[in-house]
């Protein structure tokens, strides 16, 4: 489904899909929609006419869709253990397939300017790929299966989440910036677009806000009733959205009081 972002308002539903969706994203202009699923597809859609504009085969479930920032490409990863690229100005053939992860791979994005790929997978490992030789370059292991991964607004600073931590890492270098222990399995984590504060949530149904500076918790609030699978900052850092197990994608006010959307204060 596409629903507005300030208030939650239903715009369209994309029907095609014949498997479970597991992976969503939205290009920079929000004119085209990516979607990827459990019927061996990725698929990209026509954000404004909700019309399927390419379906991209592959061999096995597909978790994770992201777009490079002009558009023209497509990174996917799925339960075949392969990271692909798709140039969407083609007939819909991988353009690069990047092969090593021992694992299902769980998310996938563009970096470095769109010179790289970074994935984590069921294998306990982020792997940075460098698109000009399709060589894995750098590699981070971890304790416990990552589970989320988000790119900085600038750029800069990759979050992920494994087990009970968040952390954060240093794009250009790969080096950890700092790592907070949360009192839960936690699956996602977003870091505002001023890298104040960040957010999480995971199996104890509970968002948390944390202050990205001290690494202290800032509060904690119960609103879903199952676990949180997914959390994400607005691009204007004004709300962020949470969906999860309960079947409900909630919008939450990252200064509360202010007027903004939904929310006539």
């Amino acid at each position: 489904m596409l629903r507005m972002g300030d208030t939650g308002d239903w715009v369209g539903t994309f029907e095609g899909h014949k498997g479970a969706v597991w992976g969503v994203a939205l290009n920079e202009s929000a004119t085209l929609a990516a979607s990827g699923a459990a019927d061996f597809t990725g698929k990209i859609w026509n954000a404004v006419t909700g019309e399927e504009v390419h379906s991209l085969q592959h061999n096995h479930i597909v978790k994770t869709v992201a777009f490079s920032h002009d558009s023209q490409y497509l990174v996917t990863g799925s339960n075949e253990k392969l990271v692909r690229v798709f140039d969407l100005n083609s007939d819909g053939k991988a353009l690069e397939s990047y092969a090593g992860h021992a694992g299902a791979v769980k998310r996938a994005l563009f970096c470095r300017n769109e010179k790289c790929v970074i994935s984590c997978a069921d294998d306990k490992s982020m792997r940075l790929w460098d698109r000009s030789t399709g060589q894995e370059v750098s590699r981070v292991e971890f304790a416990s299966h990552p589970n989320g991964l988000e790119l900085s607004k600038d750029g800069s600073i990759l979050t992920v989440t494994y087990g009970n931590c968040t952390a954060f890492y240093d794009m250009e270098t790969l080096t950890q910036l700092k790592e907070i222990t949360i009192p839960t399995r936690v699956s996602s984590a977003s870091l505002h677009p001023d890298k104040h504060i960040f957010v999480c949530g995971g199996e104890d149904f509970k968002m948390y806000k944390y202050d990205y500076i001290t690494g202290n918790e800032i509060e904690s609030f119960k609103g879903h009733f199952g676990p949180v699978h997914s959390v994400s900052f607005s691009p204007d850092g004004e709300l962020y959205a949470s969906g999860s197990e309960d079947g409900t994608l909630r919008l939450w006010q990252t200064t509360v009081g202010k007027t903004y959307g939904l929310w006539k204060c």
